[in-house]
């Protein structure tokens, strides 16, 4: 049985199982210790490659020396065929440029967007999804006090649909932060706490409502620090939980 679940551990990380299909998955994954190791190696591996494919870009001044280098293109004539062509190259070397920095930051936001995942589906397929366990906001809190370097708030649920089960201390490119996991019907969502000007600027990009991956996810910033809400609640709750933060963070 666990066979049958391992051969599609790479089609859940990658989101390309339905919905039925998902949930059978992560139920067996945060059953089965095997599954939920496997689940971590490929996690970590696809951290790895993402970390590694970022080191070996073409730095700025490359492209830039690249690109006079292609510009320049003498012994034409006459000069007025020259200046023609060379106005030519521009426009198609900006162009390009331009398709390329667009592209850049798409992939950037891609990346950055199943980092966040990898660090939600790392939590929920962990033994000890939490280090303090508490569904009293004045108990976690305080328990970040230290271990982090800011402070937060977190919003009264009391007359939500919500429930805090605890935090943990998590990294994102060795920026420090904490991950709250809340539960809504079942449903475990990560909401995460970075400071804003820690993360890599791809992380940095305000978005409303958006799936992939199976996942639900918002990001925003307030008070210097950056938060990311993510799981495979329905885009409605996920909603509802940023509206309570934002709240709180203006507490």
């Amino acid at each position: 049985m666990a066979d049958d679940f391992t051969a599609k551990l790479d089609n859940y990380l990658d989101g390309e199982l339905c919905t039925v299909e998902t949930k059978s998955v992560e139920l067996h994954v945060r059953n089965c210790p095997a599954c939920a190791a496997d689940v971590l190696s490929r996690v970590h591996l696809r951290r790895a490659v993402q970390i590694a494919g970022r080191r070996y870009q073409p730095s700025a001044e490359f492209r830039a020396r690249l690109q006079r280098q292609v510009a320049v293109r003498p012994g034409f004539s006459p000069a007025r065929a020259w200046l023609t062509a060379a106005s030519v190259i521009a426009v198609l070397l900006f162009a390009g440029m331009l398709a390329n920095y667009i592209g850049h930051q798409r992939l950037e936001r891609q990346h950055a967007f199943s980092e966040i995942a990898d660090l939600h589906v790392s939590t929920l397929a962990s033994t000890n999804p939490v280090d303090v366990v508490s569904t009293d906001r004045h108990t976690v809190k305080p328990w970040f006090q230290g271990k982090i370097p800011f402070t937060f708030n977190l919003p009264e649920l009391s007359k939500s649909e919500f429930t805090l089960l605890g935090g943990r201390v998590v990294y994102l490119e060795q920026a420090p932060g904490a991950e709250l996991i809340y539960q809504v019907r079942k449903h475990n969502i990560s909401a995460f706490i970075f400071q804003d000007g820690a993360v890599n600027p791809a992380f940095r990009a305000d978005s409303g409502p958006r799936r992939r991956l199976s996942f639900n996810a918002q990001s925003w910033s307030a008070n210097g620090l950056r938060y990311f809400v993510i799981g495979d609640a329905s885009a409605e709750d996920i909603q509802k939980l940023a509206d309570l933060l934002k709240d709180a963070a203006r507490s």
